[in-house]
């Protein structure tokens, strides 16, 4: 397949539908990556080829004007070769008055053959002047297209951007809930809780153990030995009225000190 011109790729670039080639492509970033330089590329090739092609059609003018102009020359330069040749007439000269025909003539004929070179040059100014026209306008679109292109891209990178920077703000929220210290310190009031609750059951596992039992017994023997040896302590005196007074005042008294014993 022949390479296609520089031309019909301007046509085909300016013409790219850029959002459906970014829905049928893999990585949209990369594709307009890659879109965006060939764009540049194909915008300096066709910016060199429309300029020639602008010169071309300068130099075409240039042609076609200078043939204009030496038209013109050359009618001016038949009109006085006429001029002259009808003054010589009417004095009599006629050699030197069909001399300045004859230079009438060859300057008619130069003037007929410049006009010819303009009128054939016209059409391929006109349609050359066409194409610029076209080449132009193409080359404003890839401009306009390879700005959307740019615009696309900026606004893709800064999509993804502002959605990694929401997924960094979203994983920092979920560190931060973790982490989180009034769940730290409600963690530590249980922990604190169950040691309390332990140290209580461990309290209530003491006082039902065999050792507190006996222990408690024997506090129990200790004191009815005290009950029997003060009954027999009365026994002796029981019939002594102020033995028993003296004891009822003892028992009645709950506070017993040494004075007491001294009395005694």
């Amino acid at each position: 397949m022949a390479k296609q011109s520089i031309f019909g790729r301007i046509a085909q670039l300016a013409k790219a539908n850029i959002n459906a080639l970014l829905d049928q492509a893999e990585d949209p970033q990369k594709m307009l990556d890659q879109m965006v330089r060939d764009y540049k590329e194909n915008i300096t090739e066709a910016e060199s080829a429309v300029a020639q092609t602008i010169g071309n059609l300068r130099m075409l003018e240039d042609d076609y004007n200078e043939d204009v102009r030496t038209a013109q020359e050359w009618g001016g330069k038949a009109l006085a070769a006429s001029r002259k040749a009808d003054e010589y007439r009417a004095s009599g000269n006629v050699d030197d008055a069909q001399k300045f025909d004859n230079l009438a003539k060859v300057a008619l004929q130069r003037q007929m053959s410049s006009e010819s070179q303009a009128k054939a040059a016209a059409p391929n100014i006109a349609a050359q002047t066409d194409v610029v026209d076209k080449l132009k306008t193409g080359l404003t679109q890839m401009q306009g297209k390879l700005t959307e292109l740019s615009s696309k891209r900026n606004e893709l990178i800064a999509r993804a951007k502002t959605a990694e920077a929401q997924t960094q703000v979203h994983d920092a929220l979920k560190s931060i809930d973790i982490m989180d210290p009034t769940s730290e310190v409600s963690r530590f009031e249980d922990k604190i809780r169950r040691e309390e609750a332990k140290v209580r059951g461990m309290n209530e596992l003491a006082a039902s153990s065999l050792d507190s039992q006996f222990n408690s017994l024997e506090d129990l023997g200790e004191q009815t030995e005290i009950e029997a040896r003060l009954a027999a302590l009365k026994a002796p005196a029981a019939a002594a009225p102020a033995a028993i007074t003296a004891s009822e005042d003892a028992t009645s008294d709950d506070t017993v000190n040494e004075e007491d014993f001294d009395k005694l």
